[in-house]
Parts: C-alpha cells; structure tokens; sequence
C-alpha cells in the first residue's frame, strides 16, 4: 500500500492507495493508478501490511512515471503509472517480495482476475476474484463488493501471474464500492513500463 512519507512510522490509518511490485531490470519498480501518484509529497511503499506490521519493510518512492495524457489532462485512459522505490540493504523490492508480469495487449475478460487492495478504512487487504468485461474499447469493469477509497490501484491479477490491468481509470476506479474500472493496458502503458524499467 501507498503512504504519505511523513506516515512512515506510523502508517496505521495513513494509507490511501494501493500498489504493486511488477518485475524489472533493477527490481524497483511498483505499478498504481496516475490518480494515486498526482499532486502528491513525498510517498512510502509498505508490501504486505497488516495490522500495524510492516513485514517487508518501508519502501521509499525516489521517482515517479506518469503518462502524457494523465499530466496534460488527467485522461481516464492514461490513468497508470509507475513508481521507482529507493533500495534497502543492497536490495530491490522485487528481490524481497517478488513481483508480477506486467501484460499488455490482452483481451478483456479472457480470464478471471484477483483483484487485492487496501480500503483505507481498513488495516487489512481484501481479494476478489472475478471475471472483467468490456466497459468501452479503453476501459474494463469488475464486479467485486468492498473496493472502497484506498483501493485504488490495486492490480487485476489472472492466473499466469501477470498483471492485466489496475483499479482506476473511469471515475477514478469507480463510484460505488462493488463495481470497479480499469484502463486497458494498451500501448501507451508499455511504453511508459519500457522508461520506468529503465531507471536504476
């Protein structure tokens, strides 16, 4: 889950957005909504949360990657970006926790996806798995209950690992807590995934 900086101690109750790790070069790298990382201080990554407990570690965000169409317009199509974590202890994030295969170009609703995220009313995650169907050729919808404030940006998962798309987009993931959206991952995620691959 995605904190404030100044939370990093305390992030009980601070959360507002959930993340991911998708495998990289570097092994840094996380995957979240554009709307999560916009007009926003400093940020912190807490993998596996619960109840108080930072199992993992915290994860600082160093550098940010959000799409042309998120930052001249805030489209609801280009609402994914990426986030660079700052190493710990020689380590990537990737190395400590692993990562998801990040995947472009799939149909929607060619599998069933689990969708985990962190409602910030919440100290625990919640999963849901579920079939997408086409919202609009650029955006995919989800029924699943409870996918409240805070789960934005919690990845669609199918049963390869990968991940095929991310809470946001229409109405920044949705006005109602059991249906939810995503962006299609096009191209313009893939390029974006080829720059934020590329930092160290």
């Amino acid at each position: 889950m995605l904190v404030p900086a100044d939370r990093a101690t305390r992030p009980d109750g601070g959360h507002f957005c959930t993340a991911s790790v998708v495998r990289a070069p570097y092994r840094n790298l996380l995957v979240t909504a554009a709307h999560c990382l916009d007009g926003r201080g400093g940020l912190v990554f807490v993998p596996g949360y619960r109840d108080g407990r930072a199992p993992y570690g915290v994860w600082k965000v160093k550098r940010r990657f959000m799409p042309r169409g998120w930052v001249e317009g805030r489209r609801e199509d280009s609402d994914v970006a990426f986030a660079v974590v700052v190493p710990r202890g020689g380590k990537g994030v990737e190395n400590v926790v692993g990562g998801y295969r990040l995947a472009t170009g799939t149909a929607t609703g060619a599998t069933a996806v689990t969708l985990t995220g962190y409602p910030d009313s919440r100290e625990t995650p919640i999963s849901c798995t579920n079939k997408p169907t086409a919202h609009s050729p650029t955006q995919q919808r989800i029924e699943c209950p409870g996918f409240t404030g805070g789960t934005s940006g919690s990845p669609w998962v199918n049963g390869d690992g990968q991940v095929v798309g991310i809470l946001g987009g229409h109405e920044d993931g949705g006005t109602t807590p059991d249906v939810s959206y995503s962006v299609v991952l096009g191209a313009e995620v893939g390029r974006l995934y080829r720059e934020a691959a590329a930092d160290p």
